[in-house]
């Protein structure tokens, strides 16, 4: 059973995702909350596998609750669901330490998958988000990473888990994480998320 949890001050997007949540096999949203406040007095009791984040909201942000959230609850893993799709607003998220950014667009059954993405590993954006992503990193032409280096961290950028990226570029799990360790080493980074957020601000690759 994955359990979710929604942060989301509009109740008829949070209640209709609540709803698909709980409707489907496998998943249960075990909160519902229209602030960051209300959900994080919650969770020293109520602790989910994955939390779909708003960003603006009253009081504190979805931000800094993310942050606030990673440092007490590391295992959590946090996905922004918002209508932001600039490029501060997706670099902070990721430093805060985010896994995941999708647009409220997004279709409900597709937001259950990108749920089970993130819990195997994957680090789920939106489209549009995943193509500002790559695209950022067309711009750049620093060589600090190798070639194979770059297609394994554009490739987490499009939300692949380590194994569909090993599939992806036809390479061995064991392999792909001798990448991803010499990436986070060359960036000084420890996690997906901060390597992402990095390579977007930088313009490392």
């Amino acid at each position: 059973m994955i359990y979710v949890s929604i942060i989301e001050d509009d109740s008829e997007i949070r209640n209709g995702i609540s709803s698909i949540i709980n409707s489907t096999e496998g998943y249960k949203c075990v909160g519902a909350y229209e602030s960051c406040e209300k959900a994080l007095s919650d969770f020293e009791d109520n602790l989910p596998d994955v939390i779909l984040m708003d960003i603006s909201l009253p009081g504190m942000n979805g931000i800094d609750c993310t942050k606030i959230i990673k440092e007490k609850y590391s295992d959590v893993d946090v996905i922004m669901l918002t209508v932001h799709n600039d490029d501060s607003k997706v670099f902070d998220s990721l430093c805060a330490g985010a896994c995941g950014y999708l647009m409220k667009n997004t279709p409900t059954d597709k937001i259950i998958d990108f749920v089970k993405e993130a819990v195997v590993g994957g680090a789920p954006m939106s489209t549009t988000i995943a193509r500002m992503v790559v695209s950022s990193f067309k711009r750049s032409k620093n060589p600090l990473l190798t070639d194979r280096e770059k297609e394994v961290l554009v490739q987490l950028c499009n939300g692949s888990s380590y194994r569909a990226i090993a599939d992806k570029l036809f390479v061995s799990a064991d392999t792909v994480h001798f990448h991803i360790k010499n990436i986070y080493k060359k960036l000084q980074v420890h996690s997906k998320s901060e390597a992402v957020a990095k390579a977007i601000k930088d313009k490392i690759v």
